[in-house]
């Protein structure tokens, strides 16, 4: 009851975040459906299955789920191995069934180790993309699918390209409204920005798609043919009837489960959009201004009956979108039921409304996509991460770099790996601590130990000179690896030949494993201070 009361609390500012979330799914839906070579209405599906049924299980407050641009490539290439898309609907089923396993499984915890340098990078990719890839809509250059994120695009051009065949391809109209509304909503954020009361709960992209409407309809008015036609409008499948409306609807070919490409995809499905989610969830939590956190766990089984769902009923397969998180975040939504309205008004709209969405200008919801895009990358997050080293920036730029020149895992997975080289590296560094007096040595391990070091200690022992003392402390050590344990027990062994003396300072946890020049030292040993 208390849950039911509070949603009710938030109900003015979720009410409007949903509307904008909803403005801006509605074409992602349709672009990514048609990016996959998949009906439109699938998009739209998989859309208000992500709202309705994960918006309800999930245990995410802000996160959106849908159809992902991130999964285009692989769905395009299942639909075209496959003998029908009643076919490709059992894989998405398979899908949801393998989430569900991983879920129960605590497959979550994946999310954990990834550094917030490549997740504050995959962000600002994000935003960069969004500008990019709206530009040729805001100036009325609708030949490419909205949803489209990947660097090389299916017309053979790549993201660079696509931009300079736009402008040589420009609507006027277009560019008007895409200016205007784009500097209407600078200037609402900083008028709204110390106001208080009603007006902080009016939402600029609701204002921006109205004011949209009205330079089109102005335009239209008073320089005929000058106006926006329906191809740079918001373009939804029309039923003319409830039968037609429910013809839309698919159903799984079940026959196909003997198929061995169908459990290929369907594998492959559940890895890549389990990936995407914990990742765009992990991202959604690091921009949520109430810093709440996700448990993951129940996210891939919310997912995972999301996908079920969705691949019974016709839809695509699903994960966590950022894009949509983030504009439903900066619509100022407060809790998960603006995620679930924005799925009733998918269903609702194209149920009974699709008419009124066909006046909706392409370049006005480019815009909003444009603003949401420039507060994930704005230049003073590049500053800040410049100012905290090579260790956290070198990760965070390459995934911004190589996200934009590929894709979001790909640049995910080499960010995550440059930035666990620096970690290593680190460990390497502060892992031995060496210092020499004359011909007394002090080799203190520390932290992890592992075989990265084994070359570095090596080389110090071998270099000691004949005649010196030689102290090894082992007792700061939480991990030793058992070749360095057996290196340094060997050069003790062999030290009396040269007349070297070596005296170990262990402790509980280490003392059984050396088996050669045990003494304990307590404190200064020969000069050098332990």
């Amino acid at each position: 009851m208390n849950s039911r009361f509070n949603y009710l609390k938030t109900i003015s500012s979720d009410l409007p975040a949903a509307i904008v979330v909803y403005l801006v799914a509605l074409p992602l839906c349709l672009g990514i459906a048609l990016g996959s070579n998949a009906p439109l209405f699938s998009g739209i599906i998989a859309g208000i299955v992500g709202g309705i049924v994960i918006g309800t299980l999930s245990g995410s407050h802000k996160s959106v789920s849908g159809p992902a641009a991130g999964l285009t490539a692989i769905v395009v290439v299942a639909i075209t191995l496959l003998p029908s898309f009643e076919a490709f609907l059992v894989s998405v089923v398979i899908c949801g069934a393998l989430q569900l396993v991983l879920g129960f499984a605590r497959a979550g915890v994946l999310s954990d180790y990834i550094p917030k340098s490549v997740i504050k990078g995959m962000l600002a990719a994000i935003g960069i993309i969004l500008i990019l890839k709206q530009l040729p809509h805001l100036v009325g250059y609708d030949k490419d699918f909205e949803g489209d994120e990947t660097f090389l695009q299916p017309d053979g051009q790549n993201t660079f390209t696509g931009i300079f065949s736009a402008l040589n391809n420009i609507t006027p109209v277009a560019v008007l409204i895409g200016a205007v509304c784009i500097a209407f909503q600078f200037v609402w954020g900083h008028f709204t920005e110390k106001k208080q009361g009603w007006i902080k709960l009016i939402p600029a992209p609701l204002l921006v798609v109205l004011l949209g409407i009205a330079i089109n309809a102005i335009a239209k008015a008073q320089f005929p043919g000058s106006g926006l036609q329906s191809g740079h409008l918001v373009n939804i499948p029309v039923a003319g009837s409830a039968e037609e409306f429910f013809s839309f609807f698919s159903f799984p070919d079940w026959s196909a489960l003997l198929n061995k490409q169908v459990w290929i995809s369907g594998v492959t499905f559940a890895l890549v959009a389990s990936l995407e989610t914990l990742l765009g969830i992990e991202a959604t939590d690091n921009i949520d201004p109430q810093k709440r956190i996700t448990p993951t766990n129940r996210e891939l089984k919310a997912q995972g009956i999301g996908n079920i769902i969705s691949g019974f009923i016709g839809g695509l397969p699903l994960t966590s979108v950022i894009v949509r998180s983030s504009a439903n975040i900066n619509a100022g939504a407060k809790t998960k039921m603006s995620t679930i309205y924005h799925g009733f008004f998918l269903l609702l709209s194209v149920a009974f409304l699709p008419q009124l969405l066909k006046v909706i200008p392409l370049s006005a919801l480019a815009a909003i996509l444009i603003y949401t895009g420039y507060k994930l990358a704005k230049p003073s997050l590049f500053r800040e991460f410049y100012k905290k080293g090579w260790d956290q920036f070198l990760p965070f730029a390459a995934t911004v770099v190589i996200i934009l020149l590929t894709d979001l895992l790909v640049g995910v997975l080499a960010g995550l790996a440059i930035g666990l080289f620096f970690s290593a590296r680190s460990n390497y560094k502060t892992a031995v601590f060496i210092v020499s007096d004359n011909n007394n040595y002090l080799i203190r391990l520390r932290k992890d130990v592992s075989i990265l070091n084994k070359r570095g200690i090596k080389s110090k022992l071998d270099n000691v000179p004949a005649r010196s003392n030689v102290l090894i402390d082992v007792t700061k050590a939480d991990y030793i690896d058992q070749d360095i344990v057996e290196m340094i027990n060997e050069f003790a062994r062999n030290a009396p030949e040269r007349n070297v003396r070596v005296e170990l300072k262990t402790d509980a946890q280490n003392d059984y494993r050396f088996s050669a020049g045990k003494v304990q030292v307590e404190h200064a040993t020969n000069g050098i201070a332990v």
